[in-house]
Order: C-alpha cells, then sequence, then structure tokens
C-alpha cells in the first residue's frame, strides 16, 4: 500500500476514533444532566397508571372540573407560571396532565401518540379518577387533543377553551428542525449526541419567539427549569408532537363542524408561532357556537398576560 494511502487511512481511522469517543462524552453529559435535572426538580404531583402510561398531573380544588392540556416544549407547570391553574382553583377542581413524554409522564414507544391517542388517554384516566364531565382547556397543541376530546367524547365534555391553537395543516419549519429527534435510532443518537447541545443554543430564542412581544417572564425561568425542558426524553417527545401535529390538524379539520360544545378561543395578534386569522379565525367560522378573542400587542403565550380574561370565560363554561 502506497504511504500515503496509510497515512489516510490512519488519519480516518484517528478521526473516527475521536467523534466516537467525543459521541459517547457528549451522551454521558446529556444523561447525567437528565438526572440531575430530575433529581433537583422533582415531580410536584401524584401519578396515575392508565393503559400501560403512568400519567403525572396536578388536582386541586373543588366544583366543576376543569382540564388543562399544555402545548409543546413545556410542562404542566406552564399553567401554574401563567396564574391561570390558581385562578381557577379558586373555585373549580382543575387537573393539569404532563401530556405523555413531558415533565415526569411516561411515553412508551408501543404507540404513535398523536393527539388523538393522548385525548383517548387522557378520558380514560378521568374515567379511572371518577370524573364523568369536564370543560377542557388546551393551549398552542394541547389544542388539538382538547378538540379530539370532543370529536370523540368518552366522558361529556362540557365545553373547550382553546388558547393560541394549531388548526389547519400548514408548512411548519418548526416540524423540519424538531421532528428529526424522534426517527428511531437515528433520533436516539441525536438525543444524546447533536441535539442537546443545538438545543441549549436555541432555546432562550426560541422562548423569545414565544412570548414576543412581551418580554419571557421570570416566573416562567423560575417554574420551568431548562435542564428539564431539554432531557433527551423530553426531546423525543417534542420531536414525535411536531411530527404529528400536521397530519393530526389535516384529519381533525375535516370534522370541526361536529363539535358540539361551547368553544372560546383566545388568540394573540402578534403571535410569532401560529397565525391569529388562518388558524384561530378559521376555526371560528368552522364552529358556528364558537367566540373568538384576538387580544394586540399579545403573542403565542396569552395566558400570561390574559389569565384574568381566559378564566372568567371558562368559568363560565363549567357552570352552565
Amino acid at each position: 500500500m502506497p504511504q500515503t494511502s496509510s497515512s489516510a487511512l490512519s488519519s480516518g481511522k484517528l478521526l473516527a476514533g475521536s467523534v466516537a469517543a467525543a459521541s459517547l462524552g457528549v451522551a454521558a453529559w446529556a444523561a447525567l444532566r437528565a438526572r440531575r435535572a430530575e433529581r433537583d426538580h422533582p415531580p410536584v404531583g401524584r401519578f396515575i397508571d392508565v393503559d400501560g402510561v403512568r400519567l403525572h398531573y396536578i388536582d386541586e380544588g373543588e366544583g366543576p372540573v376543569i382540564v388543562l392540556l399544555h402545548g409543546n416544549l413545556v410542562m404542566l407547570q406552564d399553567y401554574v407560571a401563567s396564574g391561570l391553574f390558581d385562578r381557577l382553583a379558586e373555585r373549580h377542581r382543575v387537573i393539569a396532565f404532563d401530556r405523555p413524554g413531558f415533565g415526569f409522564s411516561e411515553r412508551p414507544r408501543d404507540r404513535a401518540w398523536t393527539p388523538q391517542a393522548q385525548a383517548a388517554l387522557f378520558q380514560q384516566a378521568l374515567k379511572r379518577m371518577g370524573l364523568t364531565r369536564a370543560v377542557v382547556v388546551g393551549q398552542s397543541l394541547g389544542c388539538l387533543a382538547a378538540l379530539s376530546m370532543a370529536l370523540d367524547p368518552r366522558i361529556d365534555i362540557r365545553g373547550l377553551a382553546l388558547i393560541s391553537g394549531y388548526f389547519y395543516p400548514s408548512a411548519r419549519f418548526d416540524v423540519l428542525l424538531t421532528a428529526p429527534a424522534a426517527i428511531p435510532v437515528i433520533g436516539d443518537v441525536m438525543r444524546y449526541t447533536v441535539s442537546p447541545i443545538a438545543a441549549r443554543l436555541m432555546i432562550d430564542p426560541n422562548l423569545r419567539l414565544m412570548f414576543a412581544p412581551q418580554p419571557v417572564p421570570d416566573v416562567f425561568r423560575e417554574m420551568l427549569p431548562r435542564e428539564l425542558m431539554l432531557r433527551p426524553s423530553q426531546m423525543r417527545a417534542i420531536g414525535e408532537d411536531a411530527g404529528y401535529m400536521v397530519p393530526a390538524a389535516h384529519d381533525l379539520s375535516r370534522r370541526y363542524g361536529e363539535v358540539s360544545v361551547p368553544v372560546r378561543i383566545f388568540a394573540g395578534r402578534d403571535d410569532k408561532i401560529v397565525d391569529a386569522d388562518s388558524q384561530s379565525g378559521r376555526l371560528h367560522e368552522d364552529i358556528a357556537q364558537s367566540t373568538i378573542t384576538v387580544v394586540p400587542n399579545r403573542g403565542h403565550m396569552l395566558h400570561y398576560d390574559e389569565a384574568g380574561r381566559i378564566a372568567d370565560a371558562i368559568e363560565a363554561m363549567a357552570i352552565e
């Protein structure tokens, strides 16, 4: 073998070994950070086992039941940080779930966790709790699960409140960025090598985009630790939910006219994540018994600035 070829081969092996060693180091670091985050920020609620899934949730208050379903990236603490949970719990029984794979809820690999599958699971959980009726609140991607509960009810859904929702299929650049982390094998490698670094570089810009034009509130950073949101397990859930989002919107949007319960729609006029007119405005047109409130100078995390207004609308449905 020529000397140059031998040298190139040796260099290639050395480079491959260095890359492998670096990847193993990043994977160990990501796993360590995840374990530390779970130790430093333990579960805040209780657990229920439903259909082979351990769901984490908080449950407070007395009165008509209100169920809260959070969006992508975040966890159930999002509703606590916004003030909406405590406001509603003053006169109602409020249950906020960690959706599968988020926070401390499990996300088994034995099924596709579409919004429809999540909706069925939440209703099973409520039935296990002995509950037969509820008003359901969704924010962002959680709106698709909330709508699924109304379209295929297994308990008496009394009404829906939909905040900054995504309802109709559209081109989504964020799907291209996050969905690869959910691909079997390839995604597993990414979540322990490339993704932990890239996610930490992107999380602050993403949060600013979510809250724009308002600043990211300190309470959000305090109650939703970034290391919990950036665990490899949660990044898989984020990627899978992003991948299921467009096809779920396509399937569900053909049935919105079937929704028969009161629907209250809220959107921020300056939402940088979801367009208010083509999503919330269009849904209002498709559901006859809906009302819509579009708030100027508010963005995707509308429930932080408008918790009182949203709570009033939810309470009105809960006592009807």
